[in-house]
């Protein structure tokens, strides 16, 4: 991709990686060398850069932490044939910045993102693991820097991306519980924005799910209470009656871009699919009916997580075993992900984004300076 932006690179001199045990990676407790990092001054974004992964000094009065300022994304990069690709970069470019628009943030030019974000993937490439299943995740991160307690837009804002090692989200299918006490977003709210304060609010009900032996809630409309949403870590798809259904966004829920990714697919695949309101009292009258195949949710951190047992009220539904004859169609779509990230299969749909050359074709502009830690 074309350098639009001089960014200059600071390379650390304590690399942490060959202390990593890479067979065993726990989800978001490994992070790797390097971070990119650029502030908006209140009319521009200045000082674009990639140094050592570090600790940030933030005073007490940031507005991020009184009023919820704080937006992000979550990608993931993978070895294809050995290089680093990423996957839909620029539709999570513009994904973050219609959170930052509903939570009075300035926007980030998608160029600076990817640009920064390509340099990044480059200079930590060898933190990538290149088995199955496994990625370099992606946290970009954008939050206020103004240090007063009025409630305020702020400003002033830091953004950054950092990135970790994973392994599997979830190693096994997921039990969810159907929560119908909390709420997780209203209409005219921000449940469509990836703020912060989204994930926050959703803890207690998870956490008492959790409890009662589920790893998940089922989060219902906030009106009626009997419309689903999604799970906290992903979107949701049903498959009923030979369609797959998912519910419709309406403004609750995010606009996940593996969602966006699987429709494509299944439409093409030549699948019924249906993007609509849809009741759990419908999706328990299927499962008594023996229509109900499979469920499934999807998003980056998963890709496919399979559901194998939904709680509502006093019924219990339990899914088919997880395999391809039982879940062909949540099968399918996660071996393709996978497949395509490795570059096993074609990428017939220009989602793949490669990296390589990203921190040499920078040099020009901005050489890579001598090994320093911050």
């Amino acid at each position: 991709m074309p350098m639009q932006y001089t960014i200059p690179v600071t390379r650390t001199t304590e690399s942490r990686h060959s202390s990593i045990d890479f067979q065993n990676l726990p989800f978001g407790k490994v992070i790797s060398d390097h971070m990119f990092v650029v502030e908006f001054d209140g009319e521009n974004w200045i000082d674009p850069r990639i140094e050592p992964f570090h600790k940030l000094e933030i005073s007490p009065a940031n507005l991020a932490l009184h009023y919820g300022q704080s937006i992000f994304e979550g990608m993931k990069a993978s070895k294809c044939k050995g290089e680093p690709v990423l996957f839909r970069a620029e539709m999570h470019a513009r994904r973050l910045n219609i959170s930052a628009e509903r939570m009075c943030m300035p926007k980030i030019p998608t160029e600076l993102f990817l640009q920064g974000l390509h340099m990044l993937i480059d200079l930590d490439r060898d933190w990538i693991p290149e088995q199955e299943g496994y990625s370099l995740y992606i946290r970009p991160i954008m939050f206020a820097t103004d240090e007063y307690f009025g409630v305020h837009a702020s400003k002033t804002y830091k953004f950054l991306i950092f990135t970790g090692p994973v392994g599997p989200y979830y190693p096994k299918p997921v039990k969810l519980w159907v929560e119908e006490v909390f709420t997780r977003a209203a209409l005219g709210g921000a449940g469509e924005a990836k703020c912060a304060g989204n994930y926050g609010a959703s803890l207690l009900p998870t956490q008492r799910a959790n409890k009662a032996g589920y790893d998940q809630v089922m989060w219902m409309d906030s009106i009626e209470k009997k419309y689903v949403q999604e799970v906290g870590t992903m979107n949701l798809f049903f498959v009923m009656d030979g369609k797959v259904i998912t519910p419709a966004t309406t403004g609750t829920i995010l606009r996940g871009i593996t969602r966006d990714s699987f429709l494509r697919l299944l439409k093409d695949w030549g699948y019924t699919v249906e993007e609509r309101l849809l009741s759990i009292a419908e999706i328990v009258d299927a499962y008594w009916r023996g229509s109900l195949q499979e469920c499934f949710g999807s998003g980056t951190a998963a890709v496919v997580s399979h559901v194998s047992e939904i709680t509502w009220r006093d019924r219990k539904i339990e899914l088919p075993p997880v395999d391809e004859e039982h879940r062909p169609v949540g099968t399918r779509l996660k071996n393709y992900i996978n497949q395509l990230r490795m570059g096993r299969i074609p990428d017939e749909y220009g989602w793949l984004d490669a990296c390589t050359g990203a921190l040499k074709n920078a040099e020009a502009q901005a050489p890579v300076l001598e090994e320093a830690a911050v």
